[in-house]
């Protein structure tokens, strides 16, 4: 099944974007689609000549020429060097040219860049395509995927679901054409427990059935996706695939960290935007938590519609 089409790998350190290069080679093969390498330089604080910055670019795409040389044979690659703000000319190259995925290696952010957004913080918030942040150590390819879900039964949207397919349709054809074991995690909290006890006259008795209806609400929802997985996929395909649903009882930013390190996962996809005020749902601050503990690869996803605050005239 081909996810993608048009595949942009952003290579800020040579040294640490080997893996990532593999890893979007590869991809470009199994989808059969186009793949551009590109450097971001960031701009330097005092001005320089016109003649200085064509003479730089040209050092940089002399290097990138040189970085993607041993992969030509493969592949056709475009690359290209801009100057700028990482993260900024990234999107505005991805609005520019409709690329539909961005493989780059995760940074290891300082303290106040983290405090103020690194740029693997500011792509999974704003970039609008899928994000596909590589660690150092990932292997060249994935044994282990885990994709995180999450729902609410009582007030569904359009949004959710359709971020929830979106993750389901990306993570069971990557686990599918890499031969990948595939888990699904959805995480969930008895958010009202201290209410329920605190009101009750048997707070012990009321606590263990709000927490079993709670169970049982967001089991009901998990078996749902299974379903659509199934009739996504085809019957076959999913009993090729045999996933994995884990129903975990915890906060995402903690559920998703250890539920990846039990299952050794090489890959975790999840939702960037979605709703606030819903446990597991991941915004902002909580992938940041989570990106922060995973030691594998991270595939994030926007919802469908999602419209990027970056724009080509910024």
């Amino acid at each position: 099944m081909k996810q993608f089409k048009n595949i942009l790998c952003v290579v800020m350190n040579e040294k640490m974007s080997g893996p990532t290069l593999e890893r979007a080679v590869s991809l470009a093969e199994n989808n059969q689609a186009k793949l551009t390498i590109m450097n971001v330089v960031t701009r330097a604080r005092t001005p320089i000549s016109a003649n200085s910055k064509t003479a730089m670019k040209a050092d940089y795409m002399q290097s990138l020429n040189s970085f993607v040389a041993p992969f030509r044979q493969r592949l056709d690659i475009q690359y290209d060097v801009l100057m700028g703000t990482g993260f900024l000319e990234i999107i505005r190259s991805v609005l520019r040219n409709g690329y539909d995925l961005v493989i780059k290696a995760a940074e290891n952010p300082d303290f106040m860049e983290r405090l103020f957004g690194s740029d693997d913080m500011h792509l999974l918030r704003k970039c609008p395509c899928p994000v596909l942040l590589t660690k150092p150590e990932a292997k060249p390819n994935y044994d282990c995927i885990l994709a995180a879900v999450d729902f609410d039964m009582n007030t569904p949207s359009t949004e959710e679901q359709e971020l929830n397919q979106h993750i389901l349709d990306l993570s069971s054809s990557l686990a599918l054409s890499q031969f990948a074991a595939f888990h699904l995690v959805h995480a969930w909290d008895a958010v009202g427990e201290i209410t329920v006890r605190t009101w009750s006259d048997n707070p012990s008795a009321a606590a263990l059935n709000y927490i079993n209806n709670e169970r049982s609400y967001h089991q009901k929802g998990l078996d749902h996706l299974r379903q659509q997985l199934k009739e996504q996929i085809g019957t076959e395909a999913y009993d090729h695939l045999s996933p994995h649903f884990h129903l975990k009882q915890g906060a995402a930013t903690t559920v998703i960290p250890e539920t990846a390190k039990l299952l050794q996962a090489d890959l975790v996809i999840m939702g960037t935007v979605a709703r606030t005020g819903i446990s597991g749902l991941l915004i902002g601050n909580t992938a940041e938590t989570i990106l922060e503990q995973l030691r594998c690869s991270v595939l994030a996803i926007k919802p469908i519609g999602f419209v990027s605050p970056v724009r080509l005239t910024d």
